[in-house]
């Protein structure tokens, strides 16, 4: 208990100097919290993908469109299960800043297709009778307060015009990860109106999903999709879900990267901050701990000691930060557009690796201190003047 004692109140010496190390601290670990945050969730898209699924696009590009006709082809292939699709809208609503994914499909399979999207029997019922309806998610709902029943307007650029929809249903995720920040509405509201002003656009899609009876023969299913198309004017490519969903991770691969790297160099800026705390520290204790070891203490006692003062410091700012993260992410989940972060929550393992950070800190910061400590004889450190 006196060792504790001693550790705390050599620790708050300097008190100024060790509120502002532990302020340092925290605000690194908060910084590192959330840039962990970010890289997490945005490996989480991939990990939200299911297995049974593939994903059949054009083999030049994913811009390009293919045909409608492809549909009945592609669940004629053994092991298929179903098949369904899907075409990027886009459009505008209300302001060109609210971005979240808007897109056509074939309303008779897509929600048989993605059992993660829980919608009511009765809304998804609606929503298929009446032609010109749509279904939102559940943060879109919440984010501009919109009910079933209720209008929604976009003003189309890939499609231009306007485009005038009515809510007919909300629907929910099955998982945390799953996406609540889409606009589903009838491809064939936008087919019909493509084959009066812009015949050349009709009878085309965007990209196929294809579900699968058994995921271990995706490769062989997937060749026999593309083995279809071989030589046609839209050849197609298909591939996981999974590996769809890395393709768009990578296009931002170098900032997630950057991201990455970031939030563990703060690691390395704690470590300087605390360092340097606990050097100044030692160096204005020498002649004290030439006196402990006068009285008697062992290097163990000193070791005890200086190390204890560096985790002391490293968990009480460690702390303070990581009951902060929780609060500050949820305040930046609300200020954040749902549309680029669909969802946002602080995994278990950003805070895994941030208490595995405040430990090593207080370790690798200790050891010059130590190490100084130890090996300054006492007469020595009698005539130190600092």
């Amino acid at each position: 208990m006196k060792i504790l004692k001693l550790i705390f109140k050599n620790a708050f010496r300097h008190k100024l100097r060790t509120l502002l190390t532990i302020l340092g601290i925290t605000i690194a670990i908060i910084a590192f919290g959330l840039l962990r945050t970010v890289v997490t969730i945005w490996d989480s898209s991939v990990d939200a993908t299911m297995a049974n699924r593939l994903i059949t696009r054009q083999a030049i590009s994913f811009i390009f469109p293919l045909p409608v006709s492809y549909q009945e082809k592609i669940k004629s292939i053994d092991g298929v299960s179903n098949v369904t699709f899907a075409t990027w809208f886009q459009g505008v609503y209300k302001d060109k800043n609210n971005f979240f994914a808007r897109i056509a499909v074939d309303v008779e399979t897509f929600f048989d297709v993605y059992p993660e999207f829980l919608i009511d029997a009765q809304q998804l019922e609606n929503f298929k009778k009446q032609r010109n309806s749509c279904v939102i998610g559940a943060d879109i709902a919440e984010q501009y307060k919109l009910k079933i029943g209720d209008p929604m307007t976009l003003e189309g650029d890939i499609y231009p015009g306007r485009w005038d929809f009515v809510i007919a249903g909300i629907y929910k995720g099955k998982n945390k990860n799953t996406d609540e920040t889409q606009m589903i509405f009838h491809w064939n509201y936008i087919n019909e109106r493509m084959k009066v002003e812009s015949p050349i656009r009709a009878n085309e899609v965007g990209w196929y999903i294809v579900q699968i009876k058994d995921p271990n023969k995706s490769a062989i299913i997937s060749e026999q999709i593309d083995a279809l198309f071989r030589n046609s004017s839209a050849e197609t490519k298909t591939e996981t879900e999974k590996a769809f969903a890395q393709n768009f991770v990578a296009s931002s691969g170098a900032i997630i990267s950057a991201m990455n790297v970031m939030s563990f160099a703060i690691i390395g800026i704690i470590m300087l901050v605390v360092a340097n705390t606990m050097i100044m520290s030692a160096r204005e204790r020498t002649r004290e701990y030439a006196i402990l070891k006068t009285l008697g203490f062992s290097a163990k006692h000193l070791f005890v000691l200086i190390l204890g003062e560096s985790l002391l410091i490293s968990f009480i700012g460690g702390s303070i930060g990581i009951s902060l993260i929780f609060p500050i992410v949820q305040g930046f989940e609300q200020a954040m557009p749902k549309g680029i972060f669909p969802f946002f929550f602080v995994e278990p393992i950003t805070i895994f690796w941030a208490i595995v950070s405040i430990i090593f800190v207080g370790f690798i910061s200790a050891v010059f201190p130590i190490q100084k400590a130890l090996s300054t004889r006492i007469v020595d450190g009698f005539r130190f003047v600092g």
